[in-house]
């Protein structure tokens, strides 16, 4: 029997630096689904949107977040995940949460912060790659500026799904839009990836285009206003291209080294 995994993409503006307010927003969108799906996908900082003073969030709101992302789990019996400003042993982190129904959860640091926008002076990067079996598919959550850098996403482990969170700006879309495909290609994965919409107080803007691509590079479903997509993979699907067509098998080897 095909192994399939919906996902909703949930693109949305975010309030700026008001955990309260978003999580209570994202809750009301959470419920206008109209289908059963298996995983929730919300953008990157999704509490707070982009800001590069994590001092002006009380420390204790990373850990709010992830209690409710594990009651909204329950409560959809879905997996969400998204990152948030973290606060640990004395420093900020950009951390995503992939939080399952019945409460359990992994992490995922921002392994390459960005120095555009000085994120590497005020949250501490990480330094592990994270890799989640999920309803018999293997998933690899990344965090935004990580898109950049198709080494940090070689798929030498054959997950399934290259997963982006994002806070990505109008000026460089088309990045965003060709580096998404390209990291399906490459990897022969499904690639999916979340952004957000609107103005940030730093005056940014954001116009989406949350997506997901087939193992091929094909696009599946894209978002440009403010919303909720839902894309249905399949593990037959990754496996039969895979036998079809054993580009993997030709893959470099290589070790990262810090």
């Amino acid at each position: 029997m095909d192994k399939t995994l919906t996902i909703a993409l949930v693109q949305s503006h975010l309030l700026w630096e008001n955990p309260v307010a978003n999580r209570a927003m994202f809750e009301e969108k959470i419920a206008q689904l109209s289908t059963k799906v298996d995983l929730i996908v919300l953008p990157e900082m999704f509490t707070t949107g982009f800001t590069m003073e994590p001092h002006h969030i009380a420390k204790d709101e990373g850990t709010k977040t992830l209690a409710w992302m594990q009651d909204q789990a329950q409560k959809n019996d879905a997996a969400i995940c998204g990152s948030t400003v973290f606060f640990e042993n004395g420093n900020n982190y950009n951390r995503l949460f992939f939080v399952r129904p019945e409460g359990s959860y992994d992490t995922y640091d921002k392994k390459h912060t960005f120095t555009l926008a000085g994120e590497h002076k005020v949250y501490a990067p990480g330094n592990a790659k994270l890799l989640i079996v999920y309803k018999g598919f293997k998933i690899c959550p990344m965090i935004c500026y990580d898109l950049r850098f198709p080494v940090w996403a070689r798929n030498t482990e054959d997950y399934d799904v290259l997963l982006y969170v994002a806070n990505w700006p109008k000026p460089r879309i088309h990045a965003w839009d060709t580096l998404l495909a390209a990291r399906a290609i490459e990897n022969m994965s499904y690639c999916i990836g979340v952004n957000r919409v609107g103005l940030d107080a730093s005056g940014h803007e954001y116009v989406g285009h949350s997506a997901a691509y087939d193992v091929l590079g094909n696009p599946m479903v894209k978002l440009v206003e403010e919303g909720i997509g839902t894309v249905v993979l399949s593990k037959e699907d990754v496996l039969a291209t895979r036998t079809k067509l054993r580009f993997l098998e030709d893959r470099d080897n290589f070790n990262l080294v810090s």
